[in-house]
Order: C-alpha cells, then sequence, then structure tokens
C-alpha cells in the first residue's frame, strides 16, 4: 500500500470573513516539496474572490485524471516497442447535476495526441487499444465514480 500527501494551506489575514468577502487563494504543497498556488474555479466563486491564474480543484481534478492516463500510456507504449516522441492532450471536464442532483464533475474526456517515431508505427487499432489499457489501468479513472472518456487525437496514425 503506498500513501500520497499534499498539503493545502490558507489563511484569513486582514479579509473580512465573516462578510464572506475574503480570497479563496491558497497553496497546494505536494510531497516532492513544489508549491502550486490553488484557488477556487472564477466560476464558482466570482473574481476578485477566486484567482483566475490559479490552480482550482476541478482543473486538478482534469489534470490529475489526464496525468494518470499518460503515464500509463507511455509505460504500455514503451512495452510494445512503440517509441513516443509528443503526448499532448487537451483535458476537458464538464460539471453537471449528477444522479443524486448534486453538482459533480459528471465527465472528463481526455484527448491524447501522439506522435510517434520509428520504423514501428502503431496502427489506429493499436493506439486504440494503448489507450484502452491505459485507462483500464489507471489508478484515478479506477478511483472515481464520474464517467471517464477517452477520445484520443490520431495526428499520422495510420489506419
Amino acid at each position: 500500500m503506498a500513501e500520497y500527501t499534499a498539503e493545502i494551506l490558507w489563511q484569513r489575514g486582514e479579509q473580512d470573513f465573516l462578510g464572506n468577502r475574503y480570497s479563496r487563494k491558497h497553496q497546494l504543497r505536494f510531497d516532492g516539496g513544489i508549491e502550486v498556488p490553488g484557488s477556487s474555479s472564477p466560476h464558482v466563486v466570482p473574481l476578485p474572490m477566486s484567482d483566475a491564474a490559479a490552480v482550482d480543484p476541478e482543473e486538478a481534478f482534469v489534470a490529475s485524471l489526464s496525468s494518470c492516463h499518460m503515464l500509463w500510456f507511455l509505460s504500455i507504449a514503451a512495452k510494445h516497442r512503440f517509441c513516443v516522441d509528443r503526448y499532448f492532450d487537451a483535458a476537458v471536464g464538464t460539471m453537471a447535476k449528477n444522479a443524486e442532483g448534486r453538482m459533480a464533475m459528471t465527465v472528463v474526456t481526455l484527448r491524447p495526441e501522439v506522435t510517434f517515431s520509428g520504423e514501428c508505427q502503431p496502427t489506429r487499432e493499436e493506439i486504440a487499444h494503448l489507450h484502452h489499457t491505459a485507462h483500464e489501468a489507471c489508478f484515478i479513472a479506477n478511483s472515481v465514480k464520474s464517467e471517464v472518456r477517452c477520445e484520443p487525437v490520431y495526428a499520422g496514425a495510420q489506419s
């Protein structure tokens, strides 16, 4: 069993907390030592009480799913002897009411575009299989109730 940690730090300072006039900006600290500015989404808490330049929980959720899928995809592609040169994903998450009527990230759509090099070029079917296998292995996708979709972008792939 592995354990993963993150620290979240928010401080009020002189802000009017009880009047609901406080910034949602905070710090996300990860076990490797990096700190990332965090905030609520401006879609949830209007500016200036949120910070559009910071990472919000919804963005972090989408990024976590995308990153996990990518890491599995790279590992599986290497085992199949497919040389990946570039992996780009323009992932999108959609907030809507779930079956219980609560706001939730109901769908996350991954759109990975992978560029390969070398003599061994995967077909579209092989790329789809790599993505399917990565999705099945992804710890984060296996951990959420939301539907997680993967819609690969095929750049120069063979049919």
